[in-house]
């Protein structure tokens, strides 16, 4: 009997990135797995490190009519007992069987895509709130949150290798180049605190319109564009502030993986991470596309260790209570007992 993760995006982000982050914690924890994916070369070759049977789908555009029936048959070949569809595209193709179908919710999507679904999984409790709002069963929603990963064996990334100097204040924005993300806003913000350098680290449309705003601000020699990373962990510890003014936010990944490597987090008040922060006490929220304001954070931050210091206990304590790898596998366990898959 096993659980069938269903992925239909082939780009990275966070989502994909926390999809490798969970199926691996539930392999350490003994669940029986196998993944159903869209091509991606890093995605298939950690899937065979981790030793699960992974099949690769088109889940393509709506007149895409093979998927459905070839998921249908790796599903059974599978052994499957309950098919986890990981977003929109994934749930458009999950096919019907023997199996539960549940629904992994992220964001506020378009729930036509979940008709018929045995249950849905928000991983906030305002998405959970939404759905039900939307006339789904409030009994066949239920909230599993995200965990923070820090592994202890990570080194932080080399500031030499990034012509950053190692006593410079170091601000680390992680997102996709997307104006939701508001890193316009971080640029903005580093005009007002001289000694700073940013790194930004994700890959998207707006790269070079971020480059030559970073060259009209002045502040082009103290920013440094990263790409998309695949050793988040690294950074984090490199860092000295995490900075997270994404305009429009579900949850807000970036506040607990902040939280969980030791780094003190200023975001702007959207909506995950306004639900996530204790403004004061683990964190700092700012109002939205307010440079000003961030930078002002970002200052206070820099001059008060102290206030580091307890905001990182602080926000130790949260991972430890409620975003850790440990609590929310035992979520998930109790979610595939409920329906016979573990």
């Amino acid at each position: 009997m096993s659980v069938l993760h269903l992925l239909g995006t082939a780009g990275e982000g966070g989502a994909e990135t926390y999809f490798l982050d969970l199926v691996a914690a539930l392999a350490a924890d003994g669940v029986e797995q196998a993944a159903a994916i869209r091509a991606n070369a890093n995605r298939e070759a950690a899937l065979e490190q981790l030793r699960v049977p992974t099949g690769v789908f088109r889940f393509g555009g709506p007149i895409d009519l093979l998927t459905r029936r070839k998921l249908a048959g790796f599903a059974q070949k599978t052994q499957v007992r309950l098919a986890l569809a990981w977003m929109n595209r994934a749930a458009r193709h999950a096919p019907k069987g023997p199996w539960a179908r549940i629904g992994r919710l992220g964001g506020y999507y378009n729930l036509k895509y979940y008709r018929g679904f045995d249950e849905l999984v928000a991983n906030t409790e305002d998405i959970a709130d939404w759905v039900v709002a939307q006339g789904w069963p409030a009994g066949k929603v239920r909230y599993i949150p995200n965990f923070a990963l820090a592994p202890p064996d990570t080194p932080p990334a080399d500031r030499a290798e990034l012509q950053t100097p190692e006593d410079a204040p170091l601000l680390l924005a992680m997102g996709r180049l997307h104006e939701v993300k508001a890193h316009d806003v971080a640029l903005e913000a580093l005009t007002h605190v001289p000694e700073a350098y940013l790194w930004i680290a994700g890959a998207g449309g707006l790269e070079t319109k971020l480059k030559a705003m970073a060259q009209a601000l002045g502040v082009a020699s103290r920013v440094r564009f990263l790409g998309w990373r695949n050793d988040p962990s690294a950074l984090y510890r490199a860092a000295d502030i995490s900075v997270f003014p994404s305009r429009y936010e579900p949850l807000g990944n970036v506040v607990i993986q902040s939280w969980a490597h030791g780094l003190p987090v200023v975001a702007a008040a959207s909506q995950g991470p306004a639900a996530l922060i204790r403004h004061e006490e683990d964190g700092l929220l700012v109002p939205i596309d307010d440079a000003q304001a961030l930078a002002a954070a970002i200052n206070r931050l820099i001059a008060d260790p102290m206030l580091c210091i307890r905001m990182v206990q602080q926000g130790s304590e949260r991972v430890e209570g409620q975003f850790s790898p440990g609590a929310v596998v035992a979520q998930w366990r109790q979610l595939f007992a409920d329906y016979g898959a573990a």
